[in-house]
């Protein structure tokens, strides 16, 4: 059995609500033990995010034989009120965390020392 990456410590830009779903988002049959290693937590922690999400109905999930397929509810309206008043929902933000990803895997990784932090 592998071990849980170190976690972060301190405060980060992306909720760790924010990062389960995300990587739910990519595989809606994925196990808990696959996020928590993903997102750098505990599968306990990861446990009651899920929680949080399906009781606040951003999330549910349906038992498949051992595993769980999850459904996300992509029209759901953020919590935040600056991002509700907005009408940002789950959709956009799964999507703008989409973009993020794929910006990065297609970055050089030395970017972050050329003197401009990796930014373009």
């Amino acid at each position: 059995m592998g071990e849980v990456p170190k976690s972060h410590r301190g405060w980060t830009f992306i909720t760790k609500h924010a990062r389960v779903l995300a990587t739910i988002a990519d595989d809606q049959n994925v196990r808990i033990r696959a996020i928590a290693a993903h997102c750098r937590l505990t599968e306990r922690a990861v446990q009651k995010i899920i929680v949080d999400l399906e009781q606040s109905g951003f999330l549910s999930h349906a038992r498949e034989g051992r595993g769980n397929t999850y459904r996300i509810e992509p029209g759901k309206v953020l919590r935040h009120p600056a991002e509700a008043e907005a009408g940002l929902t789950v959709a956009s933000l799964l999507g703008l965390l989409a973009r993020d990803e794929a910006h990065r895997a297609d970055r050089p990784r030395d970017d972050a020392y050329r003197g401009n932090g990796g930014c373009r």
